[in-house]
């Protein structure tokens, strides 16, 4: 029993197994499954059944190699027994005679398609089966699929077989010639959610296969419940089967991400074992990214990708009609499970966007003759020019489109508070639809660039040997270096710090940034001949009148605001009372937590963060990854207040931040040994709008309330750092030590130019980068006079 008849490989990581199996082979029917555990300290694993002979007594089962539990079923060879296969398991598929059935298979799940193919054809039905896959080598099965349906059609993402194109588009194309009365789906959980979409549209019932969120596949353990019209249901016990119009995919998303710590920590620990270690995920992305961009253009000139009046981009237009566009869902960012992020300093919370789910929301865009959406862009990305070749696959040509004006489109699409900027600014909203995800598809076209491996290169001027200075790399600073550099300058980035990327290194933390994202955009600006100096702080290593000498004709200050501001209240210079610099700072740039490294960290149990800001949510979640038990935001004003960004807020709550809004620390209480241990809180209220336009807060006399904490992060903004702008003899300051600019960005000194943060006291990275581009647009033209 349980013997492997057979093996044979579909592709790299995709197996069929023929399985002596009789009992199951005589009982099973279309839909059923089977858990199959390899090894006596196995886990469980849910696997549908593709296949049966009775006669032969076996079944068949493709498997594809992901986890750790797949992996080590497709390492056994023809001959091995399976410890154990148990079934057949949950219910049968119901097969009538519906009348025209679209079937649609994505990857391996055309496998359990297919007995439900076969069962539906043999009940008399006109099946037209859509089996897709990223490229010809992951289509399996189709001669037995073709065997039982009046039609197949082939949908490649990369166009290498059947027609180019997404499982969504050719179930379309069948139900705009054809009457459609019942539609199934199987494949990953994003394809059959955007299938589910598409039907919803056109009111075809539709049948979805739920089986890879199953554990035990007995109903013992309630790992597998999801949410089906608004009820808690059991897939192994309710399903696998369910109407996919009433399926939450996107919780059922966020659960199959439950365990992949434990998963990673154990396939590496057998990849040790059977001495070979397998590519990483983000390696095989890379791979992946690669196939599909070998295939790409990035041929055609910038002017072309940019005409909104080229032939392809009124094709595009031609293909939907505005309101098919606007009544296409925004996608929703998928994300890791909020008790394992929680977990983890590193591993990044948003996942980001597939390419099915990318060209899904690119086609939401209207293509505007007067895009409202640019005007809200500080480093006037032509937003839909880049959208629009991602609705089109050309992921390469988006990503030249962004680089054409953007230094950091990776960072700009993770960071930046679109829902102020761009996509405050788009035509949905006036027809009370959510905005178009600009923010999700920026990272995304980005993302697929890097990965590729076929990074392109922003084309430059040619060099005219005129040295530019630049004090400070963090956003304002990187995006004047690489504007300057495409107009031909010879540009040099002086950085205080041991490592290059300013706040975007130091203040956020890779769980919203990670740091190769901002080292690969750093090297983008070396390959276009930026030149970079570490450890070497202007004003004091050297000075501006030193560059002067050294022969450079223009600078730029971009040195930032990195002095904290403190409260001044009784208390505050109690041990373990920090500002969110520092303690940022030492977690993110010296990695503190790190019992390998030098720099210490307290590790505390309750944390109270003060502030309201995005560096404030940075903070708090940071010292919950550090294992802090307690972690409370404590904030003035109301939640409504607060001008951090509700993706933030968001994100802090599910990983059990609380919140005491309407609080103020009023005084700190330390121990006999000088460590706060409490802290005096004001109760507050709102009262008129204060000059920013926000109400006002106000004490509630004799209201406080006293707390146990053994550590505070004060994160209440920040000023600019004096060393610089008050190192340059004659320079105009304001408040604050803020720079004094003209609207070119220009100083009263014409050859010092200067942006971010130094200039406007504290703000975002995007707005950074439009003090940057702005500055080197009028130094270069100062420089040409």
């Amino acid at each position: 029993m349980n013997r492997i008849v057979s093996k044979s490989r579909f592709s790299e990581k995709v197996f069929k197994f023929e399985i002596e199996a009789p009992l199951i082979a005589k009982a099973r029917k279309a839909g059923h499954f089977v858990i199959v555990r390899v090894g006596e300290k196995g886990e469980r694993m849910p696997l549908t059944i593709a296949g049966a002979d009775p006669v032969k007594g076996t079944i068949t089962l493709v498997v594809q190699e992901v986890g750790l539990s797949s992996t080590r079923l497709c390492h056994l060879n023809e001959g091995d027994y399976i410890t154990d296969v148990v079934g057949p398991l949950g219910k049968a598929t119901h097969i009538e005679k519906f009348g025209t059935v679209v079937c649609a298979g994505g990857g391996v799940g055309v496998a359990p398609m297919l007995p439900i193919i076969e069962a539906l054809k043999a009940a008399g039905n006109r099946v037209i089966s859509v089996l897709a896959g990223r490229s010809k080598e992951l289509i399996i099965l189709e001669d037995e699929v073709r065997k039982s349906s009046d039609e197949v059609i082939i949908m490649t993402d990369d166009g290498s077989y059947g027609r180019k194109g997404l499982v969504t588009e050719g179930i379309e194309s069948v139900i705009q010639r054809e009457k459609v009365d019942k539609c199934f789906a199987i494949g990953p959980a994003v394809m059959m959610k955007f299938c589910c979409l598409l039907t919803k549209k056109y009111g075809i019932p539709t049948d979805v296969s739920l089986n890879t969120i199953m554990v035990d596949g007995t109903g013992m353990c309630g790992a597998c419940r999801i949410s089906v019209g608004g009820k808690t249901r059991f897939v192994c016990v309710d399903g696998p089967e369910f109407d996919g119009h009433q399926v939450d995919f996107d919780e059922m998303l966020k659960r199959m991400g439950a365990f992949k710590k434990e998963e990673t920590e154990e396939m590496q620990r057998f990849a040790q074992a059977s001495g070979s270690m397998p590519e990483n995920t983000d390696s095989q992305a890379e791979k992946a990214c690669a196939a599909d961009a070998s295939r790409m253009d990035t041929t055609t000139p910038l002017c072309e990708l940019t005409d909104r009046n080229a032939p392809w981009r009124q094709e595009i237009r031609k293909a939907m009609k505005p309101k098919e566009r606007t009544a296409i869902p925004r996608v929703v960012m998928p994300e890791l499970d909020p008790v394992y992020r929680a977990t983890t300093r590193t591993e990044e919370v948003n996942i980001g966007l597939n390419a099915e789910q990318a060209m899904t929301e690119a086609r939401r865009c209207l293509d505007c003759a007067n895009p409202t959406c640019m005007q809200g862009c500080p480093v006037s990305i032509n937003i839909p020019s880049f959208i629009k070749n991602i609705e089109r696959g050309e992921f390469l040509n988006a990503a030249r489109v962004l680089k054409s004006t953007s230094a950091l489109p990776a960072v700009c699409g993770r960071v930046c508070p679109q829902e102020k900027q761009c996509e405050s600014q788009c035509i949905h909203l006036k027809m009370n639809e959510p905005a178009v995800a600009i923010g999700y598809l920026e990272r995304f076209a980005a993302d697929f660039e890097r990965e590729s491996g076929m990074m392109s290169v922003p084309e430059c001027a040619p060099a005219n040997g005129i040295k530019v200075a630049v004090i400070g790399s963090g956003p304002a600073g990187l995006s004047f270096a690489g504007d300057m550099a495409k107009y031909g300058y010879d540009v040099t980035v002086f950085e205080a710090l041991h490592e290059i990327g300013g706040v975007l290194k130091y203040g956020i933390p890779e769980f919203r940034l990670p740091n190769k994202i901002v080292d690969v955009e750093i090297q983008n600006l070396e390959k276009i001949g930026v030149k970079f100096e570490k450890d070497c702080l202007v004003g004091k290593t050297i000075s501006v009148q030193e560059l002067e000498d050294e022969g450079f004709k223009g600078i730029f200050v971009g040195s930032g605001a990195g002095l904290p501001n403190f409260m001044g209240i009784p208390g505050e210079n109690s041990i373990n009372i920090m500002s969110s610099n520092e303690y940022l700072t030492r977690v993110n740039l010296m990695d503190a937590s790190n019992p390998d490294t030098d720099t210490p960290i307290h590790l505390a149990k309750n944390v109270m963060v003060v502030g309201g800001g995005n560096t404030a949510m940075d903070s708090c979640r940071t010292a919950k990854r550090l294992g802090a038990e307690r972690v409370m935001i404590v904030y003035r004003r109301s939640e409504a207040e607060m001008p951090a960004r509700l993706e933030e807020v968001k994100h802090a709550k599910e990983e059990g931040i609380e919140f005491l809004t309407l609080h103020n620390p009023l005084e700190y209480i330390a121990d006999e040994k000088g460590a706060v241990k409490q802290v005096v809180l004001q109760k507050m209220q709102l009262g008129e709008p204060d000059a920013s336009g926000r109400r006002s807060p106000e004490p509630i006399l004799g209201a406080t309330e006293t707390l146990d904490i053994d550590m505070a992060i004060v994160a209440v903004g920040v000023s600019p750092n004096p060393i610089v702008p008050t190192s340059i003899q004659g320079l105009e300051l304001g408040r604050k030590n803020t720079i004094v600019v003209n609207e070119g960005m220009q100083t009263n000194i014409p050859c010092i130019f200067a942006g971010g943060d130094i200039v406007r006291g504290g703000a975002t990275v995007i707005l950074a980068m439009g003090d940057g581009r702005k500055a080197a647009s009028s130094m270069h033209e100062y420089l040409q006079k």
